[in-house]
């Protein structure tokens, strides 16, 4: 399998935009003391382009960004924070 992702280049004016591909699916979890992800396939290449946005060297420790229901999560999935250090 050959993927090709997009990474948004980070600006200190505009910062990162994050989206989810078409199809996406992420539900999060607490299983008795384990956080579970779910993700479908679509929903692991958003979360890698994600992830490899917060990589980039221009980006500054802190940023972070928020997964809650009413933005990239499944509804009834636990809110959780990726935050670069």
């Amino acid at each position: 399998m050959k993927v090709t992702l997009e990474i948004p280049r980070y600006t200190p004016k505009k910062g990162l935009s994050f989206n989810l591909n078409t199809g996406a699916t992420i539900e999060s979890k607490l299983v008795g003391n384990e956080f579970v992800l779910e993700l479908n396939q679509e929903g692991l290449i958003s979360l890698a382009t994600h992830l490899l946005s917060l990589a980039q060297d221009s980006v500054p420790s802190g940023y972070h960004i928020h997964y809650e229901d009413s933005t990239f999560l499944e509804e009834g999935s636990v809110c959780f924070v990726i935050e670069k250090k």
